[in-house]
């Protein structure tokens, strides 16, 4: 088979981007961040004062948007209408405005047509919500990553403390739940567990644990991995 698909789904903080990269990097094949798109429309939302919630007019303003992802020394850049926004989304105000805009259908039809286009071009492992449900179906192999509630604040609290943002960690854990309510209780493809997908609890576990996990998981047939 040309290309292969790895689907990594679960919850806010279960580790998805982090173990999604470094599987990247030891299978050179591509990371997909699909959180990242979302968090871009959430970002040109919030600059013009839209509330990320106000379904009718995020929709008038879905057109304005161009999101583009380049690789620029195997790391992903997100182009918002041109303009590199990687390093602008990652506020804890764009991480609850992206959850919010991932609810509307409108969004997610045209998120999910960029990220598939991007599967069928290359050998990619993808991260989100609904990968191994929605966007990416037929992958060739499905996480679902799971942890607690109190480890993924944790984990999120120590990530924003290291990159010098001032945060609560009861704020990020209350974050997480309303996170997981609106990703698990959306009308358009919510957070849920591929039937095929394979189960993994991230808690007590180190990345390399995970991430050795996961590649010993891929099958046989997709030992040699290439984007030709």
């Amino acid at each position: 088979m040309k290309h292969f698909a790895i689907a990594i789904d679960g919850p806010a903080g279960a580790g998805k981007s982090t173990i999604a990269k470094m599987i990247a990097k030891k299978l050179n094949i591509i990371y997909v961040d699909t959180g990242a798109m979302y968090r871009a429309v959430a970002l040109y939302c919030i600059n013009r004062g839209i509330n990320c919630r106000d379904k009718e007019s995020v929709e008038k303003i879905l057109d304005q948007i161009n999101i583009k992802i380049l690789y620029i020394d195997n790391a992903q850049r997100i182009l918002l209408n041109n303009e590199d926004v990687t390093d602008r989304i990652r506020t804890q105000e764009i991480s609850q405005g992206a959850s919010d805009v991932a609810t509307l259908q409108a969004v997610r039809i045209k998120m999910v047509e960029l990220q598939r286009n991007l599967a069928q071009n290359a050998s990619v492992v993808m991260d989100g919500r609904d990968i191994g449900t929605h966007v990416l179906p037929n992958a060739s192999l499905k996480i679902f990553l799971t942890a607690s509630v109190e480890e993924r604040a944790n984990r999120r609290y120590k990530e924003l403390i290291q990159n010098g943002i001032d945060c609560s960690l009861s704020k990020i854990k209350e974050e997480i739940e309303v996170r997981d309510k609106n990703d698990s209780c959306r009308e358009f493809s919510p957070l849920r567990k591929a039937e095929d997908a394979i189960e993994i609890d991230t808690t007590g576990k180190t990345i390399e644990e995970v991430v050795n996990i996961i590649i010993s998981l891929i099958p046989k047939q997709f030992d040699s991995i290439n984007n030709n």
